[in-house]
Parts: C-alpha cells; structure tokens; sequence
C-alpha cells in the first residue's frame, strides 16, 4: 500500500467522526481494530509472493465482514422489539392505575357516609351487653346457690374414699367456674374492657372450696397409688378409680390445650396439673419407701450379705405385684414394670454406691460384688426373658459402674492382702518355733520332712483365689498377683530367718536345742519345694492377659524361691563341713598312709548326711548330694595341697597313690546310688582322686609333663601352684623337670569350657615357708 492509500485510508468519514464524538470508546475500538489489521497482513504478507493471495484474504474477509453485519442488524433488531412492547405495556399500566385511582376516591366517599350511621346503633349495643349480663346471672342462679352444698357432698365423697364420684363432681364445679369467669370476660371485652380484678377476686373467692376439693382430692389419690404394692392383694379397687382419675385429668389436659391453644379463651386455674406425671413420681417414691423399710440393722459385717439377701426378696415380691396386678389395672401404655425396674433400679444403684462408700471388708465387698455381678442377672432376680427384654427397653446400666466395680475389686484384693499378710506372718513365726523343738520334723506320706508352713500358705492362696474367681477371672488373676507378691515376701524373710537360724547354730553348735538343726534345713528345703509347685499352679491358672494389666514389677516367686533353696543348701552343706572338720587334718598323714585312718569316719559322717539328704524332696535330694561329693573332692584335695606328705622313695608314692584309690573307692560306695537318683554332673569330682594318684605314682619323671597336661585338659582351673605342690609331695621331681612342667603348663592355660564347674579354684595353697639361709650375694 502507499502512502497516499494509507493516507485516504487513515481519513475518517464524517459520520464516524460524529459517532466518536459522542462515544469515544469507539473510536478507541476502531483504532485497536486497524491496528490488528495491520499486524495481521504485516505478518500474512510479509514476502511477495504472498501477494498472489490477496484475492482470496479479501473475499475471505469480506464474506466474514458480512456475516458479522448480519448478526449485529438481528441483534439490534430483537432489542429494538423489546423496547416496544415495553413501551407498550407501560401505556397500559397506566390507563389501569387511573382506573383504580378512581375507584379509591369513591370508595373512600361511601366510608365516610356510612360512618354516621353507626353512632346511631351504640345505644343498642349497651342494651344487647346489659341484656348478655341478666341472662348470664339468671341462668346461673342455682348453680351459684349449689356450690357450697356440692362442696360439702365432694369433701364427703373424698373423706370416703368414692373417689370417682367426688372426682365427677369437683369437674362439675370447676365446670362452673370456668363458665362463669369466661362469661364474665365475655360481657368485659364486649363492653370494651377486661376482667376487673374485683370480679376475678369475687368468683376465685366464691369457688375458694374447690381449690381446696383439688388439693384433697389429690392427696388421697397419691396415698392411694403410694400404698398399692402394699395393699394390691387385699384389694386394688381404689389404684383403679385412682388411675381412672389420672386418666380422665390428662384428657382433660389435653382437650382444653387442643380447644384454647389459639383462641383468646385463658386455661382454667391450675391447668394442665400433669397428674399422670405426678403419678409416676410417687410410685417412684413409694418403691425409695419401701427401700428404706428394709432393715438397716446388723447391715454392717456379716449382716450385709442377709440386707442384700432381703433386698432380693422385696424386689421379686413387689415386681411379681407389679406384673400380675397392678399392670391389669392401668392401661399399656403406663408399661407399669418398666416404671417400676426404673425406680428400683435407680434407688439400688444410689443405695449399693452408699454401701461401696463404707470401709468394708473383705467378705462384705465379696457379698456386694457376687450380689451385682451374678445374683441380680441371675434367674432367681432379673434374669428371666421377659424380664431382660423389659431392661434392655429401659436401658438401666450397670447396678455400679465399671470404675465402682474397679476400686471395689481394689478394695477387695488390699483387704484380702493385708489379710493374707498376717497369716503368712503368723505361720512363719510358727515355723520359727518349730524349728526349736526337741523333736524331728514331721514327714509325709512319703518320708519327706516338710512342717505345716507350705500346707498354711498352699491352702490359703488357692482358696482366695478359688473364692475370687466366683466373682471372675479379673478378679482371680488380682488376687493371684497379690498373692505372688506376697509369697515373694514371705519369701526373702524366710531366707533371712533361715540365715539368722544358721548364726545362732554357729554361735553354739553344742547347744542341745539346735540337735535337729539339720534336720529343719532339710525341711526347709522340702517345703520350698512344695511352694515351688504350688506357686506354679497359680501362675498356671492366671489368663494370659493379666500380665499387661499389672503396672507394677510382676512378682518374681521363684526366684525368691531359688535363692532360699541356694542358702538353706548352704547351710546343710557348712553343717556337713562342721561334722567333717575334726577329721579332715588326719588325711594325708603318714598315720593315714599305714592306718586309713580317718576315711573310714569320714564315710560315715557322709553316710549319715546322705540317710538323712533323702528325706528332702526331689530334685535338691540329688542336689544335695552333688554338692556333698563336690564338698568331700574338694576337701580331700585341699589336705592334699597342705603337703602333710612328702613321699621319699618311690614306695611310699606307691603306697600313697594306692590308699588314694583306696579313699576313692569307698567315696564311690557311698555315692553309689546318686547316679541312680538324679542326673550324673558334668564333671565328676571323684573321678579327680584316681587321676591324682596316677600323676604321684608315675615312675618315670621325663613323662611328667605329658600326665600335667592331661591333667590340664581334664582340669583347666588347676594353676602352677596346684601342680608345683603335687611335685613337691612326689619327691622326686628335679629342677629342670620343674621348669619344663611349670613352663608347659603356663603355655597351655586352656579357657574355661562352658558349662564347667571348677574344682581347683575353690582350693587355696598355702604360701610356702622359706627355710633360713645366710644373705649371700646369690639371695640378694
């Protein structure tokens, strides 16, 4: 395009100009239009040869620019009908408005003329309103004369006990106070005004009797309804006419809210008086009365499983009154039972909270417990169906509530524990005297020693737990914990007891009140073991979950268990050491060498333990004896390692190793029947003797250190000093040999094997004496 073209194109035409002069936003609208347009050929015909197109851009655009045209004469058009029937119905409105205006004027013309008309008909009204009050005062003349005569026949009536024909006559006269207040209101408000409050004064003071009939009335009819479930047998004539009344007083209620809710028309005085409302409320308190005329007395202690054994018997004799009288003589709608579950239920739970309250014990809380939780669902109380489908429509809950019951099951079990803790006080100082006595202790229909302190506890725990599972498993599982913990107890004092028992014995051991001292270690024993069973058995019978219920430390019984078995076999085995001790420095003699003298009594001192070791249950029966074996092993090595005897030829080796395998011998006779009783020990310690006597009668000493190193494997616990001493009781070991042993000895050092019991380590060797010599320059 030119310039020329641009310029003629760029000029406005006049009515363009005109039409932006008086809206310029079109003509900002054609200036963003051309400048679009320009933009887009700038960009369609940016090359020459694009030009050969052009053709058919402005045919393109020209078809387009028409099309809008088309939709914007449309347009205008549709708009341009719509404000001419707009215009036209406004035409209309108003020829309608002059209408009505001009019917207004003569309307309001006509109201005026006819506004002097009624003046004239006021005079009349006043005759018409005097005319309404004489005809209301004549025709209630003799109502008016009859009321004082009709209250006196009600009262009669009432003080009788007619109580439906009294009841007939008080709605008669409030039948007439009523009227008469309401036309006195009527002619009131005719005249213009209300009720004056003299007239009100008037006719409330005239009718003052019946008032007072209602008042008695009712008070008849509720010693009536209080006193059925008394006198329902003898004769329920009277709850009948009661109810009846109730019933006549609701319909009442309801038809004159139905009749005067939206009319200007007030209620009658004292309505709606909601009798039936008033009627549940005192069968309510009539079932509290008759709670409360069950006797208190003696409801303390024993007494209280007798008041709730009452309990039970008032409510099932009033319920079976309630279901097979009263319910026939009130409409279904009263659901009568429920009414009465209700009440009973409220008052039971407002009585046994009282009772939870008290500081019981713990036969009183087992009595409340058992009462709510199985007498009172029980089919001898509540538990027949018709009963339970009765309770589940009145939703009553729980008798006592989940944490009532709680602190009542807590309150049980601290009762039940401070009770246990005095029996088990009381037995042990039992058994503290029984361990005085000049006597053995007595056995079982085994043999076993046992004393009467297991038979006390054992009895007692499975008792109290066997009484608490009565109530439930919760409570049992409470009760068993309580228990453990109470035996752990019992426990760590009867260890103390029997370390306090053992000092006095060691104090004066000659004492002839202590001759049986080991006699009661040994029942001691027997009776842990019986505890021990006893307390499995009620670890047994707890439910798997009670152990996550318990917040505090579980009890830990057996191993309060173990550790007094462990001292009280301690003991047994220092008595034994006692007995052993004036014989043990004869061993290893050179009298022993040519005599065997003191073995023989050694066996018999350990013959006499053993007879009396199985008197204890098993397993400490092999326990003991164990023990005894390792007690003598190592007794006899530790005389050995005193070197009492230093062989000087190899005869005397001989005849040492010899009477070594001699002791051995007897050793094992009597030990004969512990591998028949209980499992063999890992490490048999008498096997140690032959061992020992085949390292001191070795003839030739080159093989010494082959036997220590055997030694060594069978015994890693045995040190240099062990081995050094037995070199010195051979005699004939030199001092390179020493070395070469010693040296072997100290390269090997095998760890302890797991499972091993030492035997060497438990035997101290003497410190050597060193025989005087002169300080040369070699001792320096």
């Amino acid at each position: 395009m030119s310039a020329g073209d641009q310029k003629n194109g760029g000029d406005k035409p006049e009515g363009t100009v005109a039409v932006a002069e008086v809206w310029p936003e079109v003509e900002r609208a054609e200036c963003l239009a051309r400048g679009a347009a320009l933009k887009w050929a700038s960009g369609v015909f940016c090359r020459p040869e694009h030009l050969e197109r052009l053709s058919q851009y402005k045919k393109r655009e020209s078809q387009r620019t028409s099309s809008v045209h088309t939709r914007l004469k449309s347009m205008v058009q549709s708009y341009l009908e719509g404000v001419g029937w707009g215009l036209e119905q406004l035409r209309e409105a108003r020829v309608e408005l002059k209408d009505v205006s001009h019917a207004l004027r003569k309307a309001g013309l006509e109201s005026n003329r006819n506004g002097e008309g009624v003046k004239s008909l006021e005079r009349l009204r006043e005759v018409s309103v005097n005319h309404c009050q004489l005809l209301a005062a004549v025709s209630n003349l003799p109502r008016l004369y009859s009321v004082r005569s009709m209250v006196l026949e009600t009262e009669r009536l009432v003080e009788s006990r007619r109580l439906l024909e009294a009841h007939a006559r008080l709605m008669d006269l409030e039948c007439w106070q009523d009227d008469i207040l309401w036309q006195l209101q009527g002619s009131a408000g005719t005249a213009g005004g209300a009720l004056s409050p003299e007239d009100q004064e008037l006719v409330t003071k005239y009718f003052s009797g019946v008032g007072q009939l209602v008042e008695a009335l009712g008070k008849e009819l509720w010693a009536v309804v209080s006193s059925a479930l008394a006198l329902a047998r003898q004769n329920p004539t009277p709850f009948v006419s009661a109810v009846r009344i109730v019933e006549r007083e609701e319909a009442l209620d309801r038809a004159l809210l139905e009749e005067r809710g939206g009319s200007s028309r007030p209620l009658p005085l004292g309505r709606p008086r909601c009798w039936r409302a008033c009627f549940f409320q005192v069968l309510d308190e009539a079932v509290s009365a008759r709670f409360r005329s069950v006797s208190y007395l003696h409801t303390r202690g024993p007494g209280l499983a007798g008041h709730l054994s009452a309990l039970q018997h008032g409510i099932m004799a009033d319920l079976a009154t309630v279901r097979h009288l009263l319910e026939h003589c009130v409409p279904p709608h009263y659901r009568l039972t429920g009414a009465y579950l209700r009440a009973s239920h409220r008052c039971l739970h407002a009585h046994l909270a009282q009772v939870s309250s008290w500081d019981l014990e713990s036969g009183e809380i087992f009595a409340v417990l058992n009462w709510v939780l199985h007498i009172y669902n029980s089919p001898d109380m509540m538990g027949p169906p018709e009963l339970v489908a009765e309770m589940e429509k009145e939703e009553l809950g729980p008798l006592i509530s989940t944490e009532g019951l709680e602190q009542l099951q807590n309150k049980y079990v601290q009762s039940v524990r401070k009770s246990v803790s005095e029996w088990m006080h009381k037995a042990l100082q039992v058994e503290l005297q029984d361990w005085q006595r000049d006597q053995e202790p007595d056995t079982d229909h085994e043999g076993f020693y046992q004393t009467s302190l297991p038979t006390i506890i054992t009895q007692m725990l499975e008792e109290n737990a066997r009484v608490a599972l009565m109530i439930g498993e919760s409570l049992r599982d409470q009760t068993i914990q309580m228990g453990l913990y109470e035996m752990e107890n019992l426990l760590n004092r009867f260890r103390e007891a029997l370390v306090e028992f053992g000092k006095e014995h060691r104090k004066n051991p000659s004492n002839n009140n202590n001759k049986f001292y080991l006699h009661y270690l040994l029942a001691s024993i027997s009776n842990c073991i019986i505890l021990k069973k006893s307390t499995e058995s009620l670890q047994q019978q707890q439910s798997s979950r009670s152990a996550a219920q318990f917040s505090r430390t579980p009890p830990n019984p057996l191993a309060a268990l173990d550790r007094a078995v462990r001292r009280a076999c301690r003991l047994v085995m220092d008595q034994l050491l006692l007995d052993l001790q004036p014989l043990l420095p004869g061993l290893l003699t050179r009298l022993w060498l040519v005599q065997g003298d003191p073995t023989p009594k050694l066996c018999r001192v350990l013959e006499c333990h053993l007879e009396l070791y199985g008197r204890v249950r098993p397993p400490c029966r092999q326990r003991l004896q164990e023990e005894a074996q390792w007690l003598m092993v190592v007794e006899y090595v530790r005389a050995m390692m005193q070197k009492r005897l230093v062989c000087r030829s190899g005869e005397e080796r001989r005849l040492l190793a010899q009477q070594m395998v001699q002791d051995d011998q007897q050793f094992r006779e009597i030990f004969h029947g512990l591998e028949g009783e209980g499992s063999v020990p890992e490490v048999n310690p008498l096997a140690l003797l032959p061992v020992l006597a085949d390292f001191i009668q070795l003839k030739d000493p080159a093989m010494l250190p082959l036997e220590v190193s055997g030694l060594a494997a069978k015994y890693p616990d045995i040190s240099d000093e062990h081995v050094s001493v037995l070199l010195d009781i051979r005699g004939d070991v030199s001092r390179d040999t020493r070395g070469t042993v010693l040296d072997l000895l100290e390269q090997s050092a095998p760890p302890l094997p797991a499972g091993y019991r030492p035997i060497f380590t438990d035997i101290l060797v003497p410190p050597s004496t060193m025989a005087f010599c002169l300080p040369t320059a070699k001792c320096a």
